[in-house]
């Protein structure tokens, strides 16, 4: 197999174009970028959860330091003390007692842990404060309920650096009752030191924050108030103890990474941007789309000077082709010779395709013609059919009444006979309108009743709004034959209806008859028809419904899909026949004769 212009391009395009821009500018990036955020997830989860186990383990000493203060017998011994008539030096002596064991406490903690305490009243330890129930601690621990306390700055306390606190009530242990505090203090510089190992990015920021938003530790949240307040909004509402959340503000999407402390209500808040995160594969990415679209330009340029004998007579050929799809035969022959290939597998295509129209136009041409000539053929035969039966019929009843001596009915008959052998006889046309048509059947039925006398009834009902439609001829008369001959076959008298109406774009011509009903075989095998070519069917038929069939012939051939029947017969009730057109504006004729073929 030869090495052809097709598996060319297909290797050029993939070396050169396809690999370049899918696998280096997007499958490396974002490959990268999912691995980032996944290990930045990982990593951020595994260091929450060290900083939360840190945390914990500084409030579960403090909390342990608090309890041995409040079950100490020198602290109990103190409180009452301050609270009784103690004279003042005892109460001295009391004082530096408490700050020999508080000191001893200090000493033997590793975290820098300091203790006071403090009476309702302001008195403590380390120095009286009067104005105690003004203090921000104080309050967020009496207001809201807060022992673990955010950081603060405390001068009545044995450290001026800033401070976290963890506070609980000073009770007497025999009555229960409170008449302080006792404050276990840690430095916030410890928190501060192991939650800058939480930062993730390189302007990302972590915070320690309590349930409204405000900062445990020191220092302003720099992060957007919108995002922080977001952020605590879902956590507050999920069951989640952590996770991440992605919050976007100013087109700038936020990655907040979030663990709830087990101390008080503290969460920890890892926050980074987007493009904080990903800045190095945005770098990358910028990069590559660059190399990208220079190899994209050089394979524009090196497949473009091949594909030029490719492009160039496809696009015309494609043109040919439109010519064809419109029906243009003659327009595409005139066409294809500005068609230039080379020697190539395009060329063979035009050349074949240049062969290929010649060929189809000819063999249309031949078919078209053969098809019309014999669809006329068809149509002449059916036509030929009806206008003997119709003449003999008539010549009887016309030899009927001249053997009774019925002269004037005669003179009748023969002006009725006459009006349908002009209409007859005009074969310039073969649609005519639904006026002339029906006063074809008047005409008919004038000699019916001339016949028969009082033994017929026929009522026409015509729709004014059918009278100037067009129909094709002979299409009424055979059915009404049909249904007199079955009326008077065990009944002496014959009541038929003809109606003419439209009903929106359907044309409806019902004949209906009082007599025995047509035979069910009749019946199936005329239905039956409706399967098979019925202008075969109609041509070979020898039966007794011959002029049945030649109408429902002539219309299948005629109108196509738009024609449609429905033959009501009951033994003994009478027949009645419904043929339907679809009517689409004046040309009905014409449209639905075309949507036949």
């Amino acid at each position: 197999m030869f090495f052809s212009l097709r598996n060319r391009l297909f290797v050029i395009f993939t070396c050169l174009l396809t690999i370049p821009i899918i696998v280096f500018s997007f499958l490396i990036p974002s490959w990268l970028t999912s691995t980032i955020e996944n290990q930045t997830e990982d990593l951020a989860v595994a260091m929450m959860d060290q900083y939360s186990l840190y945390i914990e383990s500084i409030a579960t000493q403090a909390e342990d330091l608090g309890k041995q203060v409040l079950v100490n017998q020198t602290i109990q011994k103190w409180m009452k003390e301050e609270s009784a008539d103690t004279s003042k030096e005892q109460r001295l002596l009391t004082r530096n007692q408490l700050k020999m064991l508080f000191s001893s406490m200090m000493v033997n903690n590793s975290n820098g842990m300091s203790i006071s305490v403090m009476l309702n009243d302001g008195t403590g330890t380390w120095g009286n404060n009067p104005d105690l129930r003004k203090t921000v601690w104080y309050e967020e621990y009496t207001l809201y309920k807060q022992q673990f306390v955010k950081s603060h700055e405390d001068p009545y306390q044995p450290t001026t650096e800033s401070i976290n606190s963890y506070i609980l009530p000073l009770i007497d242990m025999n009555t229960f009752v409170s008449y302080g505090v006792i404050k276990v203090n840690f430095p916030t510089q410890l928190l501060e030191t192991a939650l800058e190992k939480n930062t993730i990015g390189i302007n990302g920021q972590a915070y320690l924050v309590n349930q409204h938003g405000e900062n445990i530790l020191k220092g302003k949240i720099t992060t957007p108030e919108n995002v922080l307040n977001n952020s605590l909004a879902k956590i507050k509402k999920s069951k989640e103890r952590k996770g991440l959340l992605e919050i976007v503000y100013s087109d700038e999407k936020h990655f907040v990474f979030y663990q709830k402390l087990p101390v008080g209500d503290w969460i920890l808040i890892s926050e980074v941007t987007e493009t904080d995160l990903f800045s190095k594969v945005d770098r990358i990415q910028r990069r590559l789309l660059i190399i990208s679209a220079i190899v994209f330009l050089l394979t524009i340029v090196a497949s473009y000077m091949i594909s030029s004998n490719i492009v160039s007579p496809l696009g015309k050929l494609a043109k040919a082709m439109g010519f064809i799809e419109r029906g243009d035969f003659t327009g595409a022959k005139r066409y294809m010779p500005t068609i230039k290939s080379h020697k190539n597998e395009v060329g063979y295509v035009i050349r074949v395709f240049n062969h290929t129209v010649n060929q189809l136009k000819n063999r249309i041409e031949t078919e078209y013609e053969a098809n019309i000539r014999r669809k006329d053929a068809e149509y002449k035969a059916l036509l030929l059919q009806i206008n003997p039966h119709f003449l003999n019929n008539t010549l009887e009843i016309i030899g009927g009444l001249a053997a009774q001596g019925k002269n004037k009915e005669v003179m009748d008959v023969s002006v009725y006979l006459g009006r349908m052998m002009r209409y007859s006889l005009n074969t310039q046309n073969d649609v005519v309108r639904m006026a002339d048509e029906v006063n074809y059947i008047r005409s008919y039925t004038n000699i019916l009743k001339v016949r028969y006398e009082e033994n017929i009834s026929v009522k026409i009902e015509e729709d004014p709004e059918t009278r100037e439609l067009p129909i094709i001829k002979f299409v009424l008369q055979p059915l009404v034959e049909n249904a007199v001959k079955y009326s008077f076959v065990e009944k002496n008298f014959a009541e038929i209806l003809i109606k003419i109406e439209k009903v929106d774009k359907q044309i409806f011509m019902v004949v209906e008859d009082k007599g025995v009903g047509m035979p069910q075989a009749v019946i199936s095998d005329l239905l039956s028809d409706e399967s098979m070519n019925e202008t075969i069917s109609v041509l070979k038929s020898k039966g007794s419904s011959i002029g049945l069939r030649n109408v429902l012939g002539r219309l299948r051939l005629y109108y196509g899909e738009n024609f449609s029947y429905q033959i009501e017969s009951e033994k003994g009730g009478g027949t009645s026949i419904t043929l339907s057109i679809n009517y689409y504006g004046d040309g009905l004729h014409d449209e639905s004769h075309n949507n036949g073929r």
